[in-house]
């Protein structure tokens, strides 16, 4: 199967293991989607991760989702795509998107590396706004 949109794919795949209730979901590897994942572990959305670099042809993101100890229900409530290869969405430092009033995050790709919203907007750098996370 050939994905397009390697990105979304990834956020779909996250969404699909915590609805089905799974405790970790695998993800074929790359630069960016390395990155978003780490993000994800440093704003505390995601329990774990690990990189194997060696299976397969790109290797293997593993990534321990994070429930809620009382309700059981999924840390990350939702995951939306931004910017897609059929429509780039590019904002200045001045103009990077607050979600949900500043309570989630929005992951920029800046010249920098990617980053969250708030430090792209701390380090005056704007880029392409790849997704949300709240």
């Amino acid at each position: 199967m050939i994905v397009t949109d390697p990105i979304a794919d990834y956020l779909t795949r996250i969404r699909n293991a915590q609805q089905a209730g799974h405790k970790v979901v695998e993800i074929p590897s790359s630069k960016i989607k390395k990155a978003i994942t780490e993000i994800l572990y440093d704003q505390g959305y995601i329990l774990k991760y690990k990189f194997d670099d060696e299976a397969g042809k790109q290797g293997i993101i593993s990534i321990a989702l994070k429930y809620e100890p009382t309700t059981k229900r999924p840390v990350i409530r939702e995951l939306g795509r931004i910017s897609r290869p059929g429509l780039r969405q590019y904002a200045s430092h001045k103009d990077l998107p607050k979600v949900i009033n500043g309570l989630g995050i929005a992951v920029v790709s800046t010249s920098k590396g990617v980053m969250t919203d708030k430090q792209a907007r701390k380090e005056n750098l704007g880029g392409e706004v790849i997704c949300y996370v709240y």
